[in-house]
């Protein structure tokens, strides 16, 4: 008698096994099915806009005997350049430092070793103009308050989300008029859209470089005329149909 009740459960247990086996394979099925019978369209979107922002990065490079003195300079520089700019009206908020650095500076005797002679501090900060009409005379007045370097300037786009949605709803709709097209010319149906994958591109301007040699010495005199252009940007879509 037990041994016919181990029997009758061994028989149940085999079934639910090889049903749930035969559920999961339908299901794989189901989903193979429905992924390998796809077609895909891709779509570009551009947006064309006026940058609203000049990104200026900047260095201010002081020598000293000794490390302390090299820095104390740097420092007072730091703080004029700092004031300066405040007083153009650029908030704390668009105003950092990107980068500081103390090297020894060496001397190289014929006969015998390397011999330290100062120290070189270099200090970067980077700064956003937000008011295009300034932007020639505040690369003037920083040069005259002491910047050794105007590393870069970049007219950039402050808020780019919006026009990067911009960009994205006609890449989307580029992809569906294609998708429309040929289910005319085929005659088929296409169903829900199963996947979708976007990427950016776009030739954006490079940034400006500038070499300053002597401090107020090659930018001073109304500074340089930096026409901004456009920044373009670019949305590639590409949206995958099942078909019917």
């Amino acid at each position: 008698m037990n041994q016919y009740k181990y029997l009758v459960w061994a028989g149940v247990a085999a079934l639910i096994i090889l049903s749930i086996f035969l559920l999961a394979k339908t299901n794989q099925v189901i989903n193979t099915a429905t992924t390998a019978n796809t077609i895909s369209f891709s779509g570009e979107g551009k947006v064309l806009a006026k940058p609203d922002v000049v990104v200026v990065s900047l260095s201010i490079v002081t020598e000293a005997i000794t490390s302390n003195a090299a820095q104390h300079d740097n420092s007072q520089k730091s703080k004029a350049e700092t004031e300066f700019l405040k007083g153009q009206g650029i908030e704390d908020k668009d105003i950092k430092t990107t980068g500081y650095n103390i090297y020894p500076r060496y001397n190289y005797p014929r006969n015998g070793n390397p011999e330290i002679r100062g120290y070189q501090v270099n200090q970067t900060l980077e700064f956003k103009i937000r008011d295009l009409d300034t932007v020639s005379g505040i690369l003037d007045g920083i040069v005259s308050a002491g910047v050794n370097q105007v590393n870069r300037l970049s007219f950039k786009i402050d808020d780019l989300d919006a026009l990067k949605a911009e960009a994205r709803g006609k890449a989307i709709e580029n992809a569906k008029i294609k998708a429309n097209e040929l289910q005319k010319q085929l005659g088929i149906r296409f169903g829900k859209i199963v996947n979708f994958y976007e990427s950016s591109s776009g030739e954006f301007p490079p940034p400006i470089f500038f070499e300053i040699k002597q401090a107020a010495g090659e930018l001073s005199g109304g500074g340089p005329t930096l026409p901004p252009g456009e920044n373009e940007v670019v949305i590639n879509a590409t949206l995958t149909y099942q078909i019917r």
